[in-house]
């Protein structure tokens, strides 16, 4: 009976010595196996493991990338004037054995706190070479790339490697001047632009303008040049008709001339006319003498 007890009882000793050396790695995680507090094996991939039980402890860790979103900090750019600068970090670990010495046991929160300023200094750094007009103008990718790798060459002490930082937003401090001083130098940027786009545009309407009109001296030139051209192809036409008229009949076309002379010179109905009776205007009004 007592051998059946001792078997039993090694046997379950066995099943649980058993279940403690056996951990399961999940996808999302990382993990190491603690040796009495020392690590003895760190980045071990997602599967299935073994360790000495009652000896040997394992801590695991998100893999995933993490967020940090700190509240909007305050910088001085290279003029000395203020931005309100809101950014967000993604970052995840790279180095798990340095994570966990670093941050107080792999907590989340002691990582943050202690990235959140190694953040803050590269992006200090990186504001207070630019000027105030470069730092608004400036692209947030642009900000951000530029500083990514001052980020990771201290982040690299923690264990942790940033992905990307990004900026949200960038605002001048409402407790500040400045908000007056870019608002007034704003306004008078525009202004010149105003004033030059109304010079250009002036200078645009006087040429078209000039255009034009040299357009219309040149339309009415060309006319008149027709016209004149067909007044004298006309007169040409009408003199080669009255010349053969007069070849044809002398007498007729004289006569006919004549007509066409009192015609115009009475065409009002009002023209008084003080001729000799013998005048040769008046040569087709006389008496036949034959």
């Amino acid at each position: 009976m007592r051998n059946a007890t001792l078997i039993v009882l090694l046997a379950i000793g066995a099943l649980l010595a058993a279940m403690g050396s056996v951990f399961v790695v999940n996808e999302s995680q990382t993990a190491i196996v603690l040796n009495l507090g020392r690590v003895v094996r760190a980045d071990l991939e997602p599967g299935l493991h073994f360790k000495w039980p009652l000896v040997e402890e394992v801590r695991r860790f998100d893999q995933r990338i993490l967020s940090l979103d700190d509240a909007p900090e305050r910088y001085l750019t290279s003029e000395k004037k203020d931005v309100s600068v809101d950014f967000f970090v993604k970052w995840k670990i790279a180095d798990v054995a340095t994570y966990y010495r670093s941050a107080n046991g792999g907590n989340e929160d002691a990582a943050r706190q202690r990235l959140t300023p190694i953040v803050k200094n590269a992006l200090r750094n990186e504001i207070n070479q630019r000027t105030l007009q470069e730092v608004v103008s400036a692209g947030r990718a642009e900000l951000s790339g530029s500083f990514l790798e001052a980020v990771n060459r201290g982040a690299r002490s923690l264990g942790i490697e940033v992905v990307d930082v990004r900026i949200k937003r960038i605002n001048l401090p409402d407790d500040s001047n400045i908000l007056r001083t870019v608002y007034s130098r704003m306004s008078t940027e525009r202004t010149q632009v105003a004033n030059q786009l109304r010079a250009e545009g002036v200078e645009q309407s006087e040429t078209i303008r000039s255009e034009a009109d040299r357009q219309r001296q040149v339309t009415i030139a060309e006319a008149e040049r027709d016209a004149q051209k067909l007044r004298g192809e006309g007169d040409a036409k009408a003199a080669e008709i009255y010349a053969r008229a007069y070849g044809q009949d002398a007498e007729f076309y004289g006569f006919y001339r004549s007509l066409e002379a009192y015609r115009e010179s009475m065409a009002d109905g009002q023209t008084v006319l003080v001729l000799d009776p013998d005048s040769e205007f008046l040569r087709h009004f006389g008496t036949d003498k034959r």
